[in-house]
């Protein structure tokens, strides 16, 4: 066997060095300024700052005493709560079926190839949202985006590669669709369930165009529609939206802070399912 030459593994190590820490900074910048005071940003003429000899909390307790970011916090994590565990069902059930090759299956894998390869329009889709009464509602952020054709088409791959014999000889036994599914496919579906799961909580969790068309009242915004509004909008954030009445701490630190929160919540479910991960997105790759 070839031992690999030590320059090419040097270059390899000091390029994977130089990329964390261009990945890190940005995040560092961010954490930075969230715990910076007024003083430290002044010094930074007004920007980002990379070091605060004074952190301070102030932005993160104005921000979730129970203003809009709280509330739009509480939004989020239900709709991907649910909307995750609802895709995540329709999806499996979906694939298995298509993977059965039952009657109908090929009509509805055609469409569903169709449906990755032609999106409908906005104003179809908001006609739709509005005919089924879901405007300014929590539903329309989840029932309109609630299966991914793609994601199907992926979870079927994965079906098909499991070994027919377990099939068949639940069938003999009698075991329903409905038995063998959720009996011996899911329990063997980890990995493709964990890296599925992860796209829709992540896709529910940042999705803020939707909550732009249809959600009309402030008071159900979700936390992407909030970080958009105050952070890459850069709207003034009073008192009133916070639940503060005292000084308010610098407009920065405050956006920083909702930028964090923002992230926090999928930086702490990703460990959960790191193990999966790894074998879960090598589905459908070419294999030697």
């Amino acid at each position: 066997m070839e031992r690999p030459n030590p320059l090419v593994q040097v270059v390899k190590a000091i390029a994977l060095f130089i990329s964390v820490i261009l990945v890190i900074i940005p995040f560092w910048s961010v954490l930075a300024t969230s715990l910076a005071d007024q003083k430290t940003i002044n010094k930074s003429a007004g920007g980002m700052v990379m070091w605060t000899s004074s952190p301070s909390l102030n932005a993160y307790k104005a921000i979730l005493s129970g203003g809009v970011v709280t509330r739009a916090m509480i939004i989020s994590i239900g709709i991907t709560v649910v909307g995750t565990l609802l895709s995540l069902a329709t999806t499996a059930g979906l694939a298995y079926w298509l993977s059965r090759k039952s009657f109908g299956s090929k009509p509805m894998l055609l469409l569903l190839l169709g449906a990755v390869l032609f999106t409908p329009g906005l104003i179809p889709s908001y006609l739709v949202v509005k005919e089924f009464n879901l405007l300014d509602s929590w539903w329309s952020l989840i029932l309109p985006v609630m299966v991914n054709a793609f994601n199907v088409i992926v979870m079927r791959a994965f079906f098909q590669e499991l070994p027919q014999e377990l099939f068949e000889s639940a069938e003999i036994d009698g075991a329903s669709s409905f038995t063998i599914l959720t009996r011996i496919v899911l329990p063997l579906s980890k990995a493709v369930l964990a890296v599925i799961g992860l796209f829709y909580a992540v896709a529910y969790w940042n999705a803020f165009f939707n909550a732009l068309l249809y959600i009309q009242t402030t008071d159900k915004w979700p936390m992407a529609l909030v970080l958009r509004t105050f952070v890459v909008n850069q709207t003034t954030i009073g008192g009133d939206q916070v639940g503060m009445s005292e000084v308010m701490p610098p407009q920065l630190p405050l956006q920083m802070a909702i930028l964090v929160v923002a992230i926090v919540p999928i930086l702490i479910v990703y460990p959960f399912l790191q193990r999966h991960f790894a074998k879960g997105v090598m589905i459908g790759a070419v294999k030697g």
